[in-house]
């Protein structure tokens, strides 16, 4: 079957597929937005948020939320805001394919996906409600939206890839034509035989899908990606099972992914999460040795801090993430 049917019965599946049955994800692997530095993701994606807004979010939406982490680092922050309470007002609302975490703050309402690209119905009243500005973030979202794979045959053309989801093996199908064809000649040619495209026709669909929902305020996409003259050849499809990469068998069994070609999705701004950080002055700076004389506890949670902020800042981890930022203006809507 194609790969982007297979993909999409693989990770979402009713009983069987991987972020629905057993730990999901979790068991297999952790992402930024776990324990330290998911709270100092947080605090960065609040401070890109109040570098152009002086009040809070009316929302706050974490899509594609795992288990709630990185939504309840956002509600623990809100909470501590010194903003006279305001920010105690905000919803804070997480949405993934998987039934509330049972240790979720009750604080973070939560919503069930179907997966994918697809969004909940509920997601569109929580946003009706953002009279002030609603805070999306779609951390790792994008590269777990099914999207059809292609490879370039021996006669030139773009194919359609297909694969067994037992056995993981791959042959070549129809040429690509229609839309798909067309945006890989617009943002991912490749001529070579034997080379792949991870076609983000989907993923692009997809963005443009939530950024719809918004009636005024900001969205970002978190995620590792690529832009035009960097995609890699051989494509990124892979997958990740019990801490490790592994071959991306479509059977339920691992996550698959691909990165994302960021530069075709709709933004105002395109940046490294290393190159955020340091626009909102998030450096990582070791604290001063004279607070731990002074305030043993303070120093420890800012030595935490630090170290959190430096592994978000890494150049070959997580401070290669891209953030793909779109301000969503009223005037913006029709």
């Amino acid at each position: 079957m194609p790969w982007r049917r297979a993909w999409h019965d693989a990770l979402y599946a009713s009983g069987s597929g991987f972020y629905r049955s057993g730990d999901g994800p979790a068991a297999h692997f952790a992402t930024a937005a776990n324990g330290p530095a998911g709270a100092a993701l947080a605090e960065a994606l609040l401070a890109l948020w109040h570098r152009s807004h002086p009040r809070p979010p009316t929302v706050v939406v974490d899509v594609g939320a795992g288990h709630g982490e990185l939504a309840a680092h956002l509600a623990a922050l809100l909470d501590r805001a010194g903003d006279g309470g305001a920010s105690a007002t905000t919803r804070v609302v997480a949405v993934d394919v998987t039934a509330r975490p049972a240790a979720l703050p009750d604080r973070v309402e939560w919503l069930v996906s179907p997966g994918g690209a697809a969004l909940p119905h509920a997601l569109d009243e929580a946003l009706d409600e953002a009279f002030v500005g609603a805070l999306v973030v779609a951390h790792e979202w994008l590269d777990v939206v099914p999207c059809t794979v292609a490879e370039v045959g021996t006669d030139g053309a773009l194919h359609e890839l297909l694969v067994d989801p037992a056995s993981g093996i791959e042959t070549l199908g129809d040429a690509l034509v229609g839309d798909d064809l067309s945006w890989c000649e617009r943002y991912w040619r490749a001529t070579e035989p034997g080379d792949r495209v991870e076609v983000g026709r989907s993923r692009d669909e997809a963005w443009s899908g939530l950024l719809g929902r918004v009636r005024s305020g900001l969205v970002v996409a978190v995620d590792y990606g690529h832009t035009t003259g960097t995609r890699p050849p051989a494509g990124t499809l892979t997958g990740y099972a019990g801490g490790r990469q592994v071959v991306p068998v479509p059977d339920g069994a691992c996550d698959v992914t691909a990165h994302v070609a960021v530069d075709s999705l709709e933004a105002d701004e395109r940046v490294r999460q290393r190159d955020v950080l340091d626009a909102l002055g998030l450096t990582g700076a070791t604290p001063a040795h004279d607070l731990a004389r002074a305030d043993p506890l303070a120093y420890l949670s800012a030595l935490q801090r630090s170290s959190a902020l430096t592994a978000l800042r890494d150049r070959e981890g997580y401070g290669a993430f891209w953030w793909v930022v779109r301000r969503v203006r009223p005037a913006d809507v029709p």
